[in-house]
């Protein structure tokens, strides 16, 4: 194996691995560092393996309301060892997938843990303390980021969990708190209450799904407490006791303290940047609160070295470090590369009912100036929702009333992280509220509701 490259990419998760196999189609000689697993946290710990644990909760949940399409089932259960031996099965494919495009690209993978050395080198220590220096012209650090362990509630990944361990549980806990009710904490709440856990979900902001928009966030509440899903926002964890058998909980709400407790509690409260212990400070490259500062291009300070992905600031999305890798990519191999607009990029939450928005939330529209026309169709009169049974939820888009801009979108509703790419492309391509009205939808779709709510939006929709 050499050890000059014209590209080393550090970290081999959505962004690396992307970023390893452009530059490979670019002409560059290049190799990927890993430590672990090939395709990262996403793959192997975070968006594959979830939406398999997701996709038995929904099984689950059909086989519960069965009776409601005419069909009988009885001795409804499950065996939750299966449950996570099928979620880690379809991650491993899929990582021997990545490994495949790895190889038919001709990308070199270095297995150890990769750290930044001066003179654009990348010294790469085996796990058995074998240390190898290879050099670059390019270096792209992309390593990812981690669980975030706040100071009251550390965790130990027996009573306090982290995500990484809430997908390899050995048995079904009969009670769960969750702390945190952002898109991780929303899905494992759903997977563990639908399974069978009684799960009380822990905000300290206002609503649910804090960067949703208000009626996306009031919607998700309304079902999930209709499910029986107990949701304290205001609220935050000062402390927790794991000396007795399972946690006790000291949460500080607007009425004062509760104690809660459960068998376990899942820490979901956000990320931190793995920008430690990569030789960052041994070359010089900047950082700010743990992340990378960089460039359009995701240049950092010192020339030759890049950073992507969730050690640079934005969004925390795999979605968004692999098309930062191809940016990257791209202009270090001299192409016309174009910045991403970061406010045209899709969020999505894949628990049921799933969530997904772009753009501007009706709220920050209005704080920018705006003057809106908006628009909301309810799933309760799409005829293909209600012959699916899943009625619950709504489409919302917002367009600048002034010159028909759409400026976002919001939906919850089955099959609607789907649907928000026809808005994210709508909105790359400057398409207005008429536009969408006068595109033929097919009937009966989920997705017709997006033209139903902007023909709302200017008082024409023939269905509400």
């Amino acid at each position: 194996m050499a050890t000059s490259y014209d590209l080393i990419v550090i970290g081999s998760g959505p962004g690396g691995y992307v970023a390893a196999i452009r530059g490979a189609q670019l002409g560059m000689k290049t190799a990927v560092v890993e430590r672990e697993n090939i395709g990262g946290i996403c793959l192997n710990w975070g968006c594959i393996p979830t939406k398999a644990l997701l996709k038995s909760a929904e099984v689950m949940d059909y086989l519960h309301h069965v009776e409601d399409y005419g069909l009988k089932a009885k001795s409804i259960s499950h065996d939750f060892t299966q449950v996570i031996t099928r979620s880690r099965g379809v991650a491993d494919k899929m990582s021997k997938g990545v490994n495949f495009l790895l190889r038919k690209n001709k990308v070199d993978v270095l297995e150890g843990t990769g750290k930044l050395s001066p003179g654009k080198t990348v010294v790469v220590t085996d796990k058995d303390g074998k240390s190898t220096s290879y050099t670059a012209n390019h270096i792209i650090v992309a390593t990812g980021a981690r669980s975030r362990s706040l100071p009251s509630m550390p965790i130990d990944n027996e009573k306090i969990i982290g995500y990484r361990k809430a997908m390899t549980l050995e048995k079904l806990p009969k009670s769960m708190i969750v702390v945190g009710s952002g898109a991780i904490g929303m899905e494992f709440a759903y997977f563990y209450h639908t399974m069978g856990t009684e799960v009380t979900v822990v905000e300290f902001m206002d609503n649910i799904l804090p960067r949703e928009d208000k009626d996306v966030s009031t919607q998700m509440a309304r079902i999930y407490k209709k499910k029986g899903m107990k949701i304290m926002t205001k609220s935050e964890v000062t402390s927790v006791d794991t000396s007795g058998k399972g946690v006790k909980a000291t949460v500080k709400t607007a009425k004062g303290e509760e104690v809660l407790e459960a068998e376990i509690l899942l820490s979901a409260v956000g990320v931190s940047p793995n920008t430690e212990n990569i030789g960052l400070g041994n070359v010089g490259v900047k950082t700010d609160r743990g992340l990378i500062p960089v460039d359009d291009f995701y240049r950092t300070n010192v020339e030759g070295i890049y950073a992507i992905g969730d050690i640079v600031p934005g969004p925390a999305l795999a979605h968004v470090a692999s098309h930062e890798a191809i940016v990257c990519v791209e202009k270090i191999a001299g192409m016309d590369a174009h910045p991403i607009d970061y406010n045209n990029i899709p969020s999505c939450t894949y628990c049921s009912p799933e969530v997904a928005s772009v753009g501007y939330t009706e709220a920050a529209a209005k704080e920018a100036g705006y003057e809106l026309k908006v628009g909301k169709f309810p799933f309760s009169a799409s005829g293909k929702a209600t012959a699916a049974g899943k009625t619950d939820g709504f489409v919302k888009v917002i367009f600048d009333a002034k010159y028909g801009e759409f400026l976002g979108a919001h939906m919850i509703g089955a099959g609607v992280t789907d649907m928000i790419a026809e808005v994210v492309v709508a909105r790359d391509l400057e398409t207005t509220g008429h536009e969408i009205i006068q595109a033929v939808h097919p009937h009966p779709t989920m997705s017709e509701a997006v033209m139903e709510a902007a023909a709302e939006a200017y008082g024409e929709c023939v269905h509400l």
